[in-house]
């Protein structure tokens, strides 16, 4: 084995650890190339190059893997005594095995002895490896056990290590629900980094008596070994030391069970702060008891309450007499004409189905049973206080949120270019509604996100006007469409300095996979309302708050800079976190379509929400859920919480190789750019000053940096090319060029954008297509440049110059007209949209107007306010440029009129815009 003169150099490579999968099976294939070379090499000089790469790159493993289970420490100290005694051959023999058994994941089955080079290993690589393709991926064969491995902290010598691990290895039975594999670690660092780079581990046992360095230079724990040092751990007790310890790996990975070995006073540890450990143990070889309480432990975040009821009723004997001909597959078993649909879909999902009255399950109106139990287990895997399914999508889960919370009247701060749910959810609330503009991306046709000054602007003016009482919720999209991400504990922060009761909900229908990343959690509405609670309670914060209220209270209060151009902090005594999330699961996690969740950190709930929420809740959810999306939900949130880090984990990878071949591609640079940090977020916003994530020198290293700090970070899972330079429409392209030619489906794009988006689905292999796809494209219109006459070529550049240069500007909101305005006297910016939205269904109160004509710009002329009766909606960009009760300004009739998309929402070309009659807006209704 190596010594540590192999152990800095190769370990900057691991500095990013979100690319750390891909290194290890990259590096492993590499080595297995090489020893197949050197194998059959005869050139000394070329044998000698092997040697010393084969050598770097063993030596990069043995790092890597002294975090994983398999290959063992013990199967390292072999391939080091092959390579020192330079028996390549044999070598190169259990090279390909062990590769084999990685890429099978065999080891997971079973025990693995590289040792072993005989004819039946091999033999028994090649059928399991087999047996993957037949199956599929091992997560999909439901007879296996599900295989973890535990990490144990403890400062063992090498022989130690492996009594340890040998002691745990017999406790496995064949009955067992689950099989593991132990992992150890003799430092502080070395626990940290495992629980980063190994998403195997599942659980962890800390015991005492280990030091803070690891013998590696961890560069990967910069950001998050903030203000931790080895001196400030020297003068800490042992007990101290592991609570520390077990803290930061649950904020690293708060779904890892913990488990705490002493052998001091175990009455005195288990009074300390202690949370998140599961258990104490008395003794180091109580090795029983230990097996057992693990194994229970992963048991209770497997299981799936719902989805296991809804098995157990398919196979029961029933007589149906209730409304669904359906269930038990009644009406399709008994057909002469239906039964593909068994063919296709199974028999399964019908002996699945029931009436939710008929007793046979749960109810979601009410849930008492299974339904309660999953979404009880919903909160704590998304770190909740309360969570509930909705099975007809996010656009309804937005609309309860907003009835529970909202009445007639109050005001609600909302960013205009949200999803349209919230727009309607606005009439149905009858809230008053205040828009706030995002920062727009001309260049783009797209909008980026709300700035935290414009939000702190609004609520200072509702201040300043002795209305902030009536300001009732801030709701704001996290993360947007295009990936831009907000800094919501800051957000939350600063507002609640000004409001301290404000309810904030965010929309985070595409963000619901980020609270299984270290990186992402803390910029999720969930984690930073747990976060600010703990904070504020605190002696520390309250120490803070009163040297920041002492500074703030010597500034002059009428001042804008004062209270816009500074950090505000809110009062400990007065400030109440009230934070709700809207998740999309079908969109980034395991669900069947429709598939959502309602997540609820708000300390008043029980006294002031619970019954309108009750009440929203079934207002918009049908009586007849479909049970087989609550079954999708239940299990989405079990594999979340088993192997969620993981899965982000290999997203986030397969998104980062894509950007890397998309950076550095001579050819798809010309045609393509993706989009970086700068060209989303202006530099105002990036505190970090990183322009980009990724650098062709130094790789990836700067995201957790932006990350921590800046108010704007763009998801690097979501890949915005523009795609200009090729003179296509983002429209023709999704659908002319990526769907009906290469089958390549994408959600969104701009006027010159077309967006890719990676999910935890995302494999290798469709990254490699799409890398080819677009390579094919490039290439077709290179040689469409090429074959193109001199005017066929004038057209192509004039589309160009079109798409990158003559991109309309974004128009902001303009004003509610004063008819629905509840403040006429134009102190505050809000507007009554449901007595808008309704007084247009009156015929006799609308009229259409054309702007093609002119016959729109003539009535402006006169100086007459010309108001929007509907909602209009462009697609792209997708978000309303007018909604009820809106002015038309001529910034937004310039960029209606400089679209060049046929899919507007709300306007008919031969008809016109529909508008408000003056005689209407005279004597509107009372709201």
């Amino acid at each position: 084995m190596q010594e540590t003169s192999h152990t800095e150099t190769p370990y900057t490579a691991l500095g990013f650890y979100h690319k750390i999968t891909q290194l290890r099976a990259d590096t492993w294939n590499a080595l297995k190339h090489d020893l197949g070379q050197l194998t059959r090499q005869r050139e000394d000089a070329r044998v000698k190059n092997l040697i010393k790469a084969i050598d770097i790159k063993l030596t990069r493993l043995e790092i890597i893997e002294d975090y994983h289970a398999f290959p063992s420490k013990e199967d390292f100290r072999h391939l080091w005594s092959l390579f020192n005694r330079a028996e390549y051959s044999l070598l190169d023999k259990v090279v390909k095995r062990l590769v084999r058994a990685l890429i099978s994941e065999s080891y997971r089955r079973r025990h693995v002895d590289l040792s072993e080079t005989d004819a039946d290993a091999e033999d028994l690589e090649t059928l399991d490896a087999l047996a993957q393709l037949r199956r599929g991926h091992p997560a999909s064969n439901s007879s296996a056990q599900p295989y973890f491995e535990l990490l144990i902290v403890d400062n063992l010598s090498t022989p130690e290590e492996e009594v340890v691990r040998e002691a745990f290895y017999n406790m496995r039975r064949p009955e067992d629900r689950f099989v593991y594999d132990v992992v150890t670690v003799r430092s502080f660092e070395d626990a940290l980094i495992a629980v980063l780079v190994n998403p195997n581990i599942q659980a962890c046992l800390i015991r005492y008596e280990f030091p803070y360095k690891s013998k590696y230079n961890l560069s990967a724990l910069r950001s998050y070994l903030e203000g931790i040092s080895e001196q400030s751990l020297e003068h800490q007790s042992e007990a101290e030391r592991s609570i520390l310890l077990s803290t930061m790996i649950h904020e690293l990975r708060p779904e890892i069970d913990q488990f705490l070995v002493t052998s001091g006073e175990v009455e005195a540890t288990a009074s300390r702060d202690i949370r998140h450990f599961k258990r104490i143990f008395y003794r180091e070889t109580d090795y029983i008891e230990q097996h057992h309480t693990i194994l229970r432990a992963i048991d209770n975040r497997y299981r799936t309450p719902f989805f296991d009821a809804l098995r157990e009723y398919s196979k029961k004997p029933t007589g149906v007499f209730h409304a669904m001909p359906i269930s038990r597959g009644k009406s399709i078993t008994r057909s002469h004409w239906a039964g593909q649909m068994i063919d296709f879909y199974g028999i399964n999902i019908f002996l699945a189905e029931t009436s939710a009255t008929s007793g046979g399950l749960d109810s979601l109106l009410q849930p008492y049973g299974p339904i309660k139990k999953a979404q009880e287990y919903a909160a704590r895997a998304f770190g909740a206080r309360q969570s509930f399914f909705v099975t007809n999508g996010t656009s309804t889960a937005n609309k309860i949120v907003v009835q529970a919370l909202i009445k007639p009247r109050d005001i609600v701060l909302i960013d205009r270019d949200c999803h349209k749910s919230h727009h309607y959810g606005m009439v149905l609330a009858g809230a008053h509604v205040s828009y706030l503009d995002s920062y727009p991306l001309d260049d783009y046709s797209m909008y980026g996100a709300v700035p935290l000054k414009e939000i702190k602007k609004t609520l200072l003016g509702y201040k300043r006007t002795g209305q902030l009482h009536k300001v009732k919720m801030l709701l704001l999209t996290n993360c947007t469409f295009d990936g831009v991400v907000y800094n919501v504990r800051r957000v939350m922060e600063e507002c609640l300095a000004i409001k301290p009761d404000l309810v904030f909900l965010w929309d985070e229908a595409w963000f619901a996979f980020a609270g299984f990343n270290p990186t992402y959690r803390p910029r999720t509405a969930m984690h930073a309302a747990r976060t600010l609670r703990d904070r504020y309670r605190s002696e520390a914060y309250r120490e803070e708050y009163a040297a920041w209220k002492a500074a703030f209270d010597a500034l002059d209060p009428d001042d804008d800079a004062t209270w816009l151009d500074r950090p505000l902090l809110p009062d400990p005594e007065a400030v109440r976190i009230r934070a709700y999330a809207t998740h999309s699961t079908h969109k980034t996690l395991t669900s069947l379509r429709q598939g959502s969740m309602i997540h609820v950190w708000d300390q008043d709930y029980r006294q002031k929400v619970e019954a309108p929420f009750h009440e929203a809740y079934m207002t918009h959810t049908s009586t007849s859920p479909n049970y087989q999306i609550i079954a999708s939900l239940d299990v989405g949130r079990m594999q979340a919480e088993m192997e969620g880090f993981e899965l982000v984990h290999a997203q986030v990878e397969a998104a980062m190789s894509l950007r890397e071949q998309l950076y550095s591609h001579p050819l798809l640079q010309k045609y393509f750019r993706v989009l970086v940090n700068q060209d989303m977020v202006p530099l105002e916003y990036r505190q970090s000053g990183v322009d980009t994530f990724y650098d062709p020198v130094t790789g990836w290293n700067k995201m957790e940096e932006a990350w921590a700090n800046d108010e704007f970070v763009v998801d690097p899972s979501r890949i915005t090319i523009a795609i200009g330079a090729t003179g296509i429409d983002g429209d023709t392209f999704k659908n002319e060029y990526l769907m009906n030619k290469y089958g390549i489906q994408i959600n969104k794009t701009s006027r010159n954008t077309v967006l890719f988006m990676t999910n935890i689905g995302t494999t290798r292999g469709s990254i490699a297509y799409l890398l080819d796809v677009l390579i094919k494209l490039a290439k077709e219109f290179e040689d469409r440049w090429e074959e193109s006459s001199r005017p066929e070529r004038k057209i192509i550049e004039n589309r160009v110059h079109s798409l990158t240069k003559e991109l309309p500007p974004l128009p902001d909101f303009s004003r509610f007209h004063d008819a629905f305005r509840p403040d006429a006297g134009g102190n505050t910016p809000e507007g009554d949209i449901r007595q808008a939205y309704f007084l247009s269904y009156d015929d006799e109160n609308t009229e259409y107007l054309r702007f093609d004509n002119g016959e729109l710009q003539a009535q402006m002329r006169s100086g007459r306010d010309v108001v929007s009766a509907s909602f209009v909606i462009p697609y792209p960009p997708g978000f309303p440029v007018l909604v009820p009760g809106q002015v038309v300004s001529e910034e937004i009739l310039y960029f209606l009129q400089a679209l060049d998309v046929t899919e507007i929402h709300g306007y008919r070309p031969e008809l016109g815009l529909l508008v408000f009659t003056e005689e209407a807006l005279r004597n509107p209704p009372a709201g």
